[in-house]
């Protein structure tokens, strides 16, 4: 973001401005309408239907237009928009026929960063959200009192953001749209990188340059904190200094001592024991998750008892392998998972839980992502006893590709496939057994039949 856009951006972020946001409803949006309303701001916003999320808002006293309008922008000095808003949205065709000044909500949130001594900014194709969760149970039992914005819920906040007022920042930084590329990290956190969001990236090797450009925000005086065991990370970094951390002790932070279920192992970190962790969730991946949260933690000062106490309150994120209940004896959990590297690690926790059988009820998450990596998300789901399959989420996207959740099933021995989503909670109903564990798995609304089941 050039110097001149900061400026005008800041210009707007003072005590007494109107500021309209649409699509405040959205997991980045809602807590930026909050922390600017906090800041002295008269925030209004738009979104295209109601929700808790909206609800939440004109509890705390923000108007709340439901559905888009031009009339909605009355009297606002600048508009924000998330990335779903394009100019043909009429909201901002009227700002920008009226000349007020319109924003991406990645800017906001860059400019917002700024005013912190720390912006720790936790990047990766997997493990965001979660990561971005521990060093946040980490902040806050140190008592650093961090501002935090995650793309999902955190029971320990009751919400995915919160309003701090201490030197810290912590803000999952997606790289979807490149919109991580507006942000000022002094700390940037690279879990991992795999080929994703390719209706925007054009392939592996564009992925992975935005991760580089990401890491070049971080100035001098500041650290990047990557996966060392990751070769598509250590590719994109080449040649730049980083921190590692990692299973293998090569890395400057790595684990030794692991249980099986990788829940149980002590963290070392240039060669000396900094904590032995006890972890609450389940998996490698959060193992990794957990590493890269100590690295952080280590870097700035804050000692291992108070990092091992953190971790092990921590039971994981919404959506994030999260207990829902029961159904004729069988648990039911609901995961995000929604990239076949994501499928990938949650069976294997899923596994290391010992469940007699293992049900996915999955549904994809757009078309060009099923498209893209069709062969790779039959290959995931092949590993699960038995797969229910939904009809693919659309999200933003229409189905230009003719491509349909019936075509996996087809190459899915067993697999089953509903069009709507109680024909998938009836036919889980119907097979759900005491020792199954069932998890209605992806990014959309397949979360409302696993809670369907459980009522």
């Amino acid at each position: 973001m050039s110097p001149d856009n900061i400026e005008k951006i800041r210009s707007y972020f003072q005590p007494g401005k109107h500021i309209h946001l649409v699509g405040i409803g959205g997991v980045s949006m809602r807590p930026l309408g909050l922390v600017l309303r906090g800041m002295g701001m008269n925030i209004s916003g738009s979104d295209m239907n109601s929700s808790v999320s909206t609800d939440e808002l004109i509890a705390k006293g923000i108007r709340v237009y439901i559905g888009h309008s031009a009339d909605n922008i009355q009297g606002a000095d600048c508009v924000i928009r998330t990335a779903a808003a394009h100019n043909d949205n009429p909201e901002i065709a009227a700002a920008r026929a009226r000349g007020i000044p319109v924003f991406e909500r990645a800017q906001a949130w860059g400019v917002l960063m700024q005013s912190y001594k720390n912006a720790i900014c936790v990047a990766g194709t997997h493990g965001k959200t979660t990561t971005t969760s521990m060093i946040t149970h980490i902040f806050m039992q140190a008592q650093k009192d961090p501002t935090v914005m995650i793309g999902g819920f955190l029971p320990l906040l009751k919400a995915g953001h919160r309003v701090g007022a201490g030197d810290t920042i912590i803000l999952e930084s997606c790289e979807y749209c490149n919109s991580f590329l507006n942000f000022s990290p002094t700390v940037a956190v690279i879990n991992n990188i795999e080929a994703d969001h390719l209706d925007f990236f054009k392939d592996l090797e564009d992925v992975k340059a935005s991760f580089r450009k990401f890491a070049q925000l971080v100035p001098p005086e500041g650290m990047i904190i990557a996966n060392g065991d990751d070769a598509n990370t250590r590719s994109a970094l080449d040649g730049m200094q980083y921190l590692t951390f990692g299973l293998h002790p090569e890395n400057v932070v790595h684990g030794e001592n692991f249980s099986d279920d990788w829940r149980d192992f002590d963290v070392i970190c240039d060669g000396t024991p900094y904590c032995h962790l006890h972890l609450s969730v389940y998996g490698q991946f959060n193992a990794y998750n957990a590493l890269a949260a100590c690295a952080v933690a280590w870097r700035m000062g804050i000692d291992g008892e108070t990092v091992s106490q953190a971790l092990e309150e921590f039971h994981g994120a919404g959506r994030r392998l999260e207990f829902k209940g029961t159904c004729n004896g069988a648990d039911v959990y609901d995961d995000y998972a929604h990239h076949p590297g994501e499928l990938h690690a949650l069976i294997g926790a899923v596994r290391s839980m010992h469940y007699r059988r293992v049900i996915f009820a999955f549904q994809p998450h757009t078309y060009t992502r099923t498209y893209a990596l069709f062969s790779d998300f039959v290959r995931e789901l092949k590993l699960v006893d038995k797969v229910v399959l939904a009809e693919i989420y659309a999200a933003r996207e229409r189905n230009t590709i003719g491509i349909s959740s019936r075509d996996l099933a087809a190459q899915i021995p067993g697999a089953c496939y509903f069009e709507t989503l109680p024909e998938v909670s009836e036919y889980l109903r119907s097979i759900a057994k005491s020792g199954d564990i069932i998890v209605t798995v992806g990014a959309g609304d397949i979360y409302k039949a696993g809670e369907s089941l459980c009522k």
